[in-house]
């Protein structure tokens, strides 16, 4: 297992063990006469349907979900985009195929946002944002967006700490008619050289073991077509330095012990090369920066339920990080500039929940992490940080209530090899949240919610090469939020309505910000935020007739994230660089027994990309329209499905950042076999 093999980390990891306890033993009853031994019996079929409820309407935190179905029947192409589906959220993508793609919640900013990948913590202790473009979509079972945390009991004590959580969770093989292995072979291609095959193999490996192996490639040249406008000129331009040549390949190992318990063992490879599309400004849309990723991590994960009081988890993980930037130009000495930044992460988690009573349960989660960073600029102090988080979490249910209170304590140590080390840190930071329901005939639910959280400064934050800053003090937020929600089903020919509005305020203070000094840019402790808003969502399921069924969902944000730093400054009180006021989509589905259809549409308000809204900072806002078609014909081998998508049906010419124009109309057409 992996925690074998990690190397010791020290006094600062240590190992929680906890007495396993007997499970019980079921006995039959003797002395009954036997009535079917030496018989066969013919039992008839039975065919159970039932529909899950939305987590989401009792949940006492808000939460988001997208399955698998819905991003495949919508087309949605990536990750950014299905993530943009998420009230609330903002999606920050530099343009292309390629380009970086980030998310933040509720205006927190990128590094307040976690990202869970089955389960385990995604880290980047370098920039403290992970590029979600990075994870394909091809083996997603479930997309969900937490804001505060999950209210998984068995977590790790790091989810805690973020303002908000996007977890990831890949789908386990699972076997049709007695079969022991499944193999999925697809096809992807489209507009600007986009093509990508992936193949996935599962595999019974005896009774209670299951392998899972899945690759893909990827390649787009990215060079799209789009307007300029420069003054009272327009001009029809190409994309420039938007290729992308990128594989990534995972294995996974489920096991399930005979007395119980089951352990996930997951390997991921990552690389890529891709040209950076740079700024387009005047009439210069070319660019020569180009970035290399490299990423590898092993990760493992058990869980146990000892009987119903007592559950255990543990997880470890190790993480490689390496990427070179690299620029061209005569502005650079050699004709060129180049970066290498290479880091690792060695980390442990264990979880314990307890159950005494049926409306009772507690929990507590230990991490420990150590993460260091070499790169090849000037002055690198090669800096290690250790890092313990201890998380302890109540739960209380009853009918009619349900309340979840936690507090997350977070203790690092900062070594450096050459200059001095930031002061270590160390914060408590509470939680609480609670989901009443007025009457117990309906489904109508109020909640609350209040986080107090933090993020740490970066390592580019504090070491990087004349603008790190290293007496930089955490950024601290706290988070408000109260909703109503409500799901009716069961009704003649609308199957579930399901309805959320949460309104929240969030006050961040000692924002890290780029602050221009004497001489340079230098990092700094210079920004108070509030942040105000509401998101609304809501999902129908409508079946007019027996063999047509419409599916419906949307959702609605509107937010003022205002700056009250400085009084006497020019933007005090404006909304913030990229906030729109308004933002929302909108999906449909048909389904029939001989084709699908899907329609969504994305709409962002207008923005300003400086601090001071006035009229020459504005981005104006777009609607995208994106739709598909799909089929599923099944055969004795194996089952075919075809889909075409067309995104941006409408060719709308926009920007999500300034001077990075995104493509215009494009199309895909998807090909996959199951055997």
């Amino acid at each position: 297992m992996l925690l074998c093999c990690l190397p010791a980390l020290g006094k600062r990891l240590f190992c929680m063990a906890l007495p396993a306890l007997c499970p019980l033993l079921l006995w039959a009853q003797a002395g009954r006469q036997d009535t079917i031994t030496g018989k066969v019996h013919q039992i008839d079929s039975v065919t159970v349907t039932a529909r899950r409820v939305p987590r989401a309407v009792s949940a006492t935190m808000p939460l988001q979900t997208l399955s698998y179905e819905q991003i495949d029947l919508l087309g949605i192409q990536d990750m950014a985009d299905a993530v943009r589906r998420f009230a609330g959220v903002n999606v920050k993508d530099y343009g292309g195929i390629g380009g970086l793609k980030t998310v933040s919640i509720r205006n927190m900013g990128a590094a307040h946002t976690a990202v869970s990948y089955d389960g385990v913590v995604v880290s980047n202790c370098q920039a403290g944002q992970i590029d979600i473009g990075r994870f394909s979509l091809d083996n997603v079972e479930m997309l969900s967006l937490a804001v505060g945390q999950t209210v998984n009991p068995l977590q790790a004590a790091r989810l805690y700490t973020s303002a908000g959580v996007l977890s990831i969770e890949t789908e386990k093989p699972h076997f049709d008619n007695g079969k022991s292995a499944a193999v999925r072979v697809m096809v992807r291609g489209g507009s600007f050289g986009y093509i990508t095959p992936s193949v996935r193999w599962w595999q019974r490996l005896g009774g209670r073991t299951r392998l899972a192996v899945s690759g893909n490639y990827m390649r787009a040249d990215g060079n799209y077509p789009f307007t300029l406008v420069n003054g009272k000129y327009t001009t029809r331009e190409r994309r420039d330095n938007s290729q992308i040549y990128s594989w990534q390949a995972e294995a996974s190992l489920y096991h399930t012990f005979k007395r119980g318990g089951d352990v996930d063992v997951k390997g991921y490879g990552f690389y890529s090369k891709r040209g950076l599309p740079g700024a387009v400004t005047l009439y210069n849309p070319l660019s020569d920066e180009t970035l290399w990723d490299k990423n590898f991590f092993l990760q493992a994960r058990y869980k146990k339920q000892f009987d119903r009081r007592w559950s255990l988890m543990a997880q470890g993980k190790y993480n490689y990080g390496w990427n070179r930037y690299e620029d061209q130009g005569a502005e650079y000495t050699e004709g060129n500039y180049r970066e290498r930044h290479t880091q690792q992460e060695y980390y442990l988690s264990a979880a314990v929940a307890f159950r005494p009573t049926a409306a009772w349960s507690f929990s507590l989660a230990e991490d420990g992490a150590v993460n260091t960073l070499d790169n090849t600029l000037p002055a690198c102090p090669f800096p290690t940080r250790y890092s313990s988080y201890t998380a302890l979490s109540a739960r209380y249910r009853r009918q009619w209530l349900s309340a979840d209170v936690s507090a997350v304590y977070t203790a690092t140590s900062e070594h450096v090899k050459t200059g001095t080390a930031p002061d270590n840190f160390h914060r408590l930071a509470p939680s609480a949240s609670l989901t009443l329901q007025p009457w117990q005939e309906e489904r109508l639910y109020l909640r609350l919610m209040y986080k107090s959280t933090f993020r740490l400064p970066t390592f580019n934050d504090l070491y990087y090469y004349r603008l790190g800053n290293r007496s930089l003090n955490p950024e601290k937020a706290r988070e408000y939020n109260a909703g109503l929600t409500w799901d009716k089903s069961g009704w003649r020919v609308v199957d579930y309505l399901t309805l959320t509005v949460d309104g929240y305020y969030n006050d961040v203070t000692d924002k890290i910000v780029a602050f221009p000094t004497t001489y340079a840019w230098k990092m700094a402790n210079y920004g108070t935020v509030h942040a105000a808003g509401v998101d609304a969502t809501v999902a129908v399921a409508v079946v007019p007739v027996t063999q047509l069924k419409l599916l419906l969902s949307g959702s609605y944000a509107w937010q003022r994230a205002i700056d009250l730093t400085d009084s006497e400054a020019k933007n005090y009180k404006d909304q913030l660089p990229y906030t729109p006021r308004h933002s929302g989509n909108a999906s449909l589905l048909v389904e029939t027994p001989w084709v699908t259809a899907g329609y969504s549409a994305v709409a962002m308000g207008k923005r300003y990309y400086l601090s001071q809204n006035i009229p020459e900072n504005e981005i104006a806002g777009y609607v995208e329209h994106t739709l598909s078609l799909s089929r599923q014909f099944t055969f004795d081998c194996c089952k075919l499905k075809l889909q075409a998508e067309v995104v941006n049906l409408t060719d709308k010419q926009y920007d999500v950042i300034k001077y990075y124009p995104m493509p215009g109309r494009s199309w895909r057409l998807t090909g996959t076999v199951q055997f």
